[in-house]
């Protein structure tokens, strides 16, 4: 069904999530204060701030996007008074977890209904072999986590599914450790924490798809600018590229090649996108990203194109629904233990919107263009990019949803509601 809707304008999305987590834990551990400007004020990245928080580091907001960190060093943690509480944000959990396995005492970290529902085997396999003692439920596969940090021992570990989270939480565990830290990927996933380490002087190397760490006596403090969050950006283009006619400007917007899946995907449906004024900030290539809007046509994206666009699924979902054709989207199983179960999600949406689609263990196919049905109810399941997925959806069809659940939104993108107002003419 072809919108009637027109979009155009500039948008400004927020700080990159991603990085505002690891500067913010990385900065705890490092010598000295650390800068950081862009910083997502968010729900999930305030999480990862209250873990840094009870753990003695002092972080002073200057502003709502400006931090300053006194970092304490390597071994200048301090032993939590309570239970860690990380919200919805499995990052904090995560990667955090990999600094508390070499702390010389005892954490807890727990979060809320949907946290404690995500799978932290993972994790949790490979810290124990380092050293780590870590008890959860579920057999330590699932949150609250108990962790009991020791000695550490570096190792080799090979991931079967590629995790930029696993990956991080493992080489920030091999700073504390006798020996060197090597992870191997199946395939190359976002690489903010190797950026950042090699920044703040760690001694860290890549050789095809193997990341190795050597133990650090210290880490420098940091001044950083965070671009804006692509994954954020993400559901503009996408509303953008699938209304034929819109023009939209997305300004200084995080492009690292290993997060720039979307574009590519979007280019080959029949979208015009265009990165203009390229440029190094701080430690990230940025752009300003122009897209205007055609009739797309469905594709079929690949398992090996997965890594580089996870956290857009739900979005490219909105872009398969209103193209001409079918998309096949395969190789995302990581995606069922998200904040939901993504696949199910979506799939379950779009076809209580009229939309015909249907899952795959790993993946989804979705045919279109679709009539979305007006009015319809669906369920967000708690998931910011579900719900901003289908607000998406509602604006570029022209269709009221009803959408269960968009207080999560906040979680990610506070100002999302408003930015999207603000393009629809």
């Amino acid at each position: 069904m072809k919108s009637k809707v027109r979009i155009s304008g500039t948008v400004k999305v927020p700080g990159d999530k991603s990085i505002s987590h690891r500067a913010v834990l990385l900065s705890a551990i490092a010598e000295g204060e650390s800068h950081i400007r862009g910083f997502l004020n968010a729900g999930d990245t305030l999480s990862t701030v209250g873990m840094v928080r009870a753990l003695g580091v002092e972080v002073r907001q200057e502003s709502g996007t400006v931090l300053r960190v006194a970092g304490r060093g390597l071994k200048g943690l301090s032993e939590p008074e309570d239970v860690i509480d990380a919200g919805n944000s499995g990052t904090t959990m995560r990667i955090g977890a990999g600094i508390l396995a070499a702390q010389p005492f005892m954490s807890i970290v727990t979060g809320d209904p949907y946290l404690r529902r995500r799978p932290m085997k993972r994790i949790v396999e490979p810290l124990v072999k380092m050293g780590a003692a870590i008890s959860g439920r579920k057999g330590g596969t699932l949150p609250p986590l108990c962790i009991r940090g020791g000695n550490l021992s570096g190792i080799r570990h090979e991931m079967t599914v590629a995790s930029a989270q696993v990956k991080s939480s493992i080489l920030l565990a091999g700073l504390f450790a006798e020996g060197p830290t090597t992870v191997v990927e199946p395939l190359p996933s976002r690489d903010h924490t190797e950026r950042m380490l090699s920044a703040m002087g760690a001694k860290i190397a890549s050789s095809g798809n193997e990341k190795t760490v050597d133990p650090a006596a210290r880490l420098r403090p940091i001044s950083i600018d965070i671009p804006g969050d692509i994954s954020s950006a993400a559901f503009f283009m996408v509303l953008a590229a699938s209304v034929p006619g819109a023009h939209l400007l997305l300004d200084g917007v995080g492009v690292n090649p290993l997060r720039t899946g979307l574009i590519n995907v979007l280019r080959r449906m029949g979208a015009e996108i265009q990165l203009e004024a390229l440029r190094m900030e701080g430690l990230e290539p940025v752009a300003d990203i122009e897209v205007q809007g055609f009739d797309l046509t469905g594709t079929e994206i690949f398992p090996e194109e997965i890594p580089g666009l996870i956290d857009e699924v739900p979005a490219l979902c909105v872009a398969a629904a209103l193209a001409e054709g079918r998309t096949v989207i395969r190789g995302a199983g990581e995606l069922r233990v998200k904040e939901s179960d993504r696949i199910g999600a979506m799939a379950s949406a779009l076809a209580s919107l009229g939309v015909r689609c249907g899952e795959y263990p790993d993946g989804i196919w979705i045919e279109g263009p679709s009539r979305i049905v007006s009015g319809a109810r669906c369920d967000s399941k708690g998931d910011h990019r579900i719900a901003m997925a289908l607000s998406v959806l509602s604006a570029a069809a022209g269709v009221p949803i009803a959408l269960a659940d968009t207080a999560c939104i906040d979680t990610s993108y506070p100002g999302f509601r408003g930015t999207l107002e603000g393009i629809l003419e």
